[in-house]
């Protein structure tokens, strides 16, 4: 199925994800940062949009984009006054500046195909555990005044992410008719 002009990416959507970069970031490991990108000469975001494109009709993603090397956080601020595990840090994941333009556009276009569910409370922007717990209260108390008694498991999927049927989500995607090539 061919893209259509709905879903092309253009000039236009490059130079409105370049424009929302932050920046003071770390440099990927081509080292770019997103300053690169923000005082480069226009024509740029042109040649990004056809290179995007061309990613796209190909089916093709660079080998670079597929790299990036993880720097650990501390959790806490007491970090130095402890003996730390990895348990005290998170990663976040320094990726070439290319490849996130390229993800912004992609969400930007395909957003419509990867709603989610209300009932999903991870990995959404604006809501996250206190959401969740909020909720849960809410029908537990619906259900304690109506004189019922409530029985609750708790499961921690920490590590539920590197678990993911990837088959299951394809053919998810697939019912929701989003294009092949991407």
């Amino acid at each position: 199925m061919p893209l259509v002009d709905y879903h092309a990416i253009d000039t236009e959507l490059v130079d409105t994800i370049v424009a929302t970069l932050k920046r003071g970031k770390a440099a990927g490991i081509d080292g770019l940062s997103a300053e690169h990108l923000i005082f480069a000469h226009p024509s740029l975001r042109v040649i990004l949009a056809k290179l995007f494109e061309l990613m796209i009709l190909c089916s093709y993603i660079p080998e670079g984009f597929r790299f990036s090397y993880i720097v650990p956080l501390p959790k806490t601020k007491d970090y130095l006054s402890k003996s730390n595990t990895c348990e005290d840090f998170r990663g976040i994941a320094i990726s070439p500046i290319l490849s996130k333009v390229f993800e912004h556009c992609l969400l930007n276009k395909f957003r419509d195909f990867l709603s989610t569910s209300n009932n999903q409370f991870g990995f959404k922007k604006g809501i996250g555990c206190n959401f969740a717990i909020h909720s849960l209260r809410n029908i537990v108390d619906g259900f304690v005044k109506g004189g019922c008694t409530v029985n609750l498991c708790a499961i921690h999927l920490s590590k539920a992410f590197d678990k993911v049927n990837h088959h299951a989500l394809f053919l998810k995607l697939m019912q929701r008719h989003f294009l092949k090539k991407i």
